[in-house]
């Protein structure tokens, strides 16, 4: 058996000759990728708890590199400057929100759709504060950083939502409110869990809610929202859902 490639197709040889050289570089890319990606996460965790503890103004790159143990010349690589970092993790905790939003285009019933809001929004609470510190600290100072997020983002989705609201208002799914008010309230009650939490702490006399008090929490907080709203359903599980009895 001669051990050379004279026996193989010049086409297969040629095939061959490729994979082989492609195979070398590939996983090193992948490595770097990696690195690349672990790193940014890295940065933009440390990055959000700093903004969350100090706003902007406060924060510092030398800060938010020293958190996360890498040399602040690392910090610039993957972020030219702080207000890049900043908007991206603004940027990042609209992506989630939005996200989250996604039960309002999985129903068409306001019970199903209002309440998975709600449960999504506060499990984001729970599970990302420090972001949703960020987005206040950023909209009590004036959003000055902000407006393109706001106007670009933000309004376009909730006007998309007003039409639903007013859609489930004229089919008697819906008390006569006003959509964006009723919005207002479901933000602001939500993020009430991660804006105020050192405040529910202290006046429920707890260390911080356990898994099964937030999950029963959450679970008032739409009752409440879905009565106020006064939101019904065709379906008559969900309507003793939003009814709560």
């Amino acid at each position: 058996m001669r051990d050379d490639d004279s026996t193989m197709p010049a086409a297969s040889v040629a095939s061959a000759s490729r994979a082989d050289g492609d195979a070398t570089p590939r996983a090193p890319r992948r490595r770097k990728a990696s690195i690349r990606a672990s790193n940014e996460s890295q940065l933009l965790a440390c990055a959000e708890a700093v903004f969350a503890e100090r706003g902007f103004e406060g924060a510092s790159t030398a800060l938010i590199a020293e958190r996360a143990g890498l040399p602040k010349a690392n910090l610039h690589y993957y972020f030219p400057t702080k207000l890049a970092l900043y908007w991206r993790v603004l940027d990042d905790v609209f992506a989630e929100w939005n996200a989250a939003a996604n039960t309002f285009d999985a129903s068409d019933d306001p019970v199903a759709a209002l309440g998975g809001y709600v449960r999504a929004k506060m499990a984001l609470a729970r599970r990302r504060p420090l972001g949703s510190k960020v987005w206040a600290n950023e909209i009590i100072s004036g959003a000055a950083h902000m407006q393109d997020i706001l106007l670009e983002r933000v309004k376009p989705w909730m006007e998309t939502r007003v039409t639903l609201i007013d859609r489930w208002i004229a089919q008697g799914l819906l008390a006569p409110v006003e959509p964006r008010t009723l919005l207002f309230m479901i933000w602001a009650t939500t993020q009430h869990y991660a804006d105020f939490d050192a405040q529910i702490r202290a006046l429920a006399g707890k260390r911080a809610l356990t898994a099964a008090a937030f999950d029963a929490t959450t679970e008032e907080v739409v009752k409440m929202i879905l009565r106020a709203a006064g939101a019904r359903s065709s379906g008559n599980g969900d309507a003793v859902r939003a009814g709560g009895d």
